[in-house]
């Protein structure tokens, strides 16, 4: 899988569950002193392996009521000029992911608006209008069954 030690896994574990936990927090739910925990998180985030610590934050809370998915296929000049596309992607705070894909759809993007009015206001006035957009497909989540950032590291 990759160079991980366990101390190492265990560490990317607990960080995933609660990134608030101190390094001597860590080092005692692994079995480290705190010294050699610091040093493989330290190590750790100098690799990638952990690229930031972030609060996670309840949408709905915050006002933001709709989740859709948008699977979203671009005529052959837009797929011509995917970096164009995609830099336009990163620049909507609205889309909190987007993936390339193989297949009938050449994007699939989750998207989070305050409801389906914003959403359709966003929809019409810039997603739909961004160059080479040939059809959009969105689908409207009813509920969340699971949602993780915790990755199954083994």
């Amino acid at each position: 899988m990759t160079d991980l030690d366990e101390f190492e896994k265990k560490i990317i574990r607990e960080l995933q569950r609660d990134a608030t936990l101190t390094t001597a927090q860590i080092a005692e739910r692994v079995g480290l002193s705190a010294s050699p925990c610091w040093r493989r998180i330290d190590r750790l985030e100098r690799d990638g392996y952990i690229r930031g610590r972030v609060a996670v934050i309840d949408r709905r809370k915050v006002g933001l009521r709709a989740h859709i998915f948008a699977q979203i296929k671009l005529n052959a000049h837009g797929r011509a000029n995917l970096d164009e596309f995609s830099e336009a992607i990163r620049g909507f705070p609205e889309v909190l992911d987007a993936f390339v894909l193989m297949g009938t759809t050449d994007f699939m993007l989750r998207i989070v608006a305050a409801d389906i009015d914003a959403y359709e206001s966003f929809f019409f006035e810039r997603l739909s209008k961004l160059p080479g957009v040939q059809e959009i497909n969105s689908t409207v989540a009813l509920s969340e069954i699971k949602s993780t950032n915790e990755l199954p590291i083994y």
